[in-house]
C-alpha cells in the first residue's frame, strides 16, 4: 500500500503547469504582440500533443487581446500547459506586479551601478546634429522596463518621450527627449549643450542609468586631464607662417606625421577610417590660454592636415602673426592649442 500511494501522488505535482515564464518587455508589447516560449519546453510538453501550426496561429492572433484584457506587464509570471486538446494558461496574481516597483526604489542606492556604457564616437559629439544614439537592447533592458505601458506605447509609435536627465558629475538638470529609431533610441533635446559644457570628444566614455523616474549620466574625468597644464608637454609646436595667419583663407597647417603620432593615435579606429574616407572630421578645439571652445574640422591633405572652421576668428581674437609659436596637443577628447605671450 505504501508503494502504491507513492506512485499515485508524484504525477499530480508534475501535471499542474509544465511551462512557466516571467514576462519580458517584448512579451507585453501590444504593437508587436507575441509570446516567446522556450523551444525545448514547447516541444516536450505541447507540440507532442498538437499541430505546431495551430499553436502559432493561436498565440499570434490573440496576443494583443490577452495582454490588454489581463493588464499584463513585465515581471508577471505566465504558466502554460496542454490538456484536453486545449492550451491552458494562467497569470500570477496582481500582487506580484508590485515587485518591479520595489526594484525601482532600490536601484538608486547602487550609486556605482551603470548598466549602460558607451564610448563616444564622432557623430555623438557633433554639435551641428546633436543626438546620442543608444543601443535598443540596452535601453529596453535597463530603462524601458521602468516606464509605464503607456510610455512604452508612445515610443513604439515613434513619438518622442520627455525625460529629465541629470548630470551626476555636476548636478545639472536637463529637459531631454528619448526617441525610438529602429535598432537605437536617440537622446535628443539638450545633448548639444551637454557636449559643449562638458567638452565631450571622441573616445570619452559616458555611463547611463535610470533611477527615480530620471535618466542619470556621468562622464568621469580622467586623471591625465591636467597634463597639458605643463607647457613643455605639448608634442606639436610650430612657428606660424604667412598662410597660417591669412584671414582671407583661414586654416592652420599641421605636419602629417606629427598629427598622426600625437593626435590620431588617441582616436578610435572608426574615427580614423572616417577621416580617411571623408577627408575631414569635426573636432572640438579649446584655447588653453582663454578656455574658449570652438567647433572645428580637421582636414586630411595627404602629407599634412589643416585645422579649419573658426581659425579666422582665432587669428583675429589672438592677434596672431608670422613667427608666433603655436602649441598643439590632444587631451580628453579635445584638441588643445596655446599661443603663449
Amino acid at each position: 500500500m505504501r508503494r502504491t500511494t507513492y506512485h499515485n501522488v508524484a504525477p499530480l505535482a508534475q501535471d499542474l503547469w509544465s511551462i512557466r515564464k516571467a514576462l519580458t518587455l517584448s512579451d507585453v508589447d501590444i504593437t508587436h504582440p507575441f509570446l516567446t516560449l522556450p523551444r525545448q519546453a514547447v516541444e516536450d510538453h505541447i507540440v507532442v500533443h498538437m499541430s505546431p501550426h495551430d499553436l502559432i496561429i493561436t498565440l499570434l492572433e490573440n496576443g494583443e487581446k490577452i495582454v490588454r484584457a489581463k493588464g499584463l506587464d513585465v515581471g508577471r509570471e505566465i504558466k502554460i500547459r496542454w490538456a484536453n486538446g486545449c492550451l491552458h494558461f494562467s497569470v500570477s496574481p496582481p500582487q506580484n506586479v508590485v515587485e518591479p516597483q520595489i526594484h525601482i526604489v532600490a536601484a538608486p542606492q547602487e550609486q556605482q551601478q551603470w548598466p549602460i556604457k558607451k564610448v563616444l564616437t564622432l557623430s555623438d559629439v557633433d554639435t551641428n546634429h546633436p543626438f546620442l544614439p543608444l543601443a535598443r537592447r540596452t535601453v529596453e533592458d535597463h530603462i524601458l522596463v521602468y516606464l509605464t505601458q503607456q510610455e512604452r506605447e508612445r515610443l513604439r509609435n515613434e513619438e518622442p518621450l520627455n525625460v529629465n536627465a541629470v548630470d551626476n558629475d555636476t548636478g545639472d538638470l536637463y529637459a531631454m527627449k528619448l526617441k525610438w529609431r529602429g535598432n537605437y533610441y536617440n537622446l535628443i533635446g539638450n545633448w548639444g549643450k551637454i557636449v559643449r559644457r562638458k567638452g565631450l570628444g571622441v573616445g570619452k566614455e559616458i555611463k547611463i542609468r535610470w533611477a527615480n523616474r530620471c535618466l542619470h549620466f556621468s562622464v568621469p574625468q580622467e586623471p591625465t586631464a591636467a597634463a597639458p597644464a605643463v607647457l613643455d608637454q605639448w608634442p606639436i609646436k610650430k612657428a606660424l607662417t604667412l598662410s597660417d595667419v591669412d584671414t582671407n583663407h583661414p586654416f592652420l597647417t599641421l605636419p602629417g606625421k606629427a598629427v598622426e603620432d600625437h593626435i590620431l593615435m588617441h582616436w578610435t579606429t572608426q574615427a580614423r577610417e572616417q577621416l580617411r574616407d571623408d577627408r575631414q572630421l569635426n573636432v572640438n578645439a579649446q584655447d588653453f590660454d582663454t578656455g574658449d571652445l570652438y567647433a572645428m574640422k580637421l582636414r586630411w591633405r595627404g602629407s599634412y592636415y589643416n585645422l579649419i572652421g573658426k581659425w579666422g576668428k582665432i587669428i583675429r581674437g589672438k592677434q596672431l602673426h608670422v613667427g608666433k609659436e603655436i602649441r598643439v596637443c590632444w587631451d580628453n577628447g579635445c584638441l588643445l592649442f596655446s599661443v603663449p605671450q
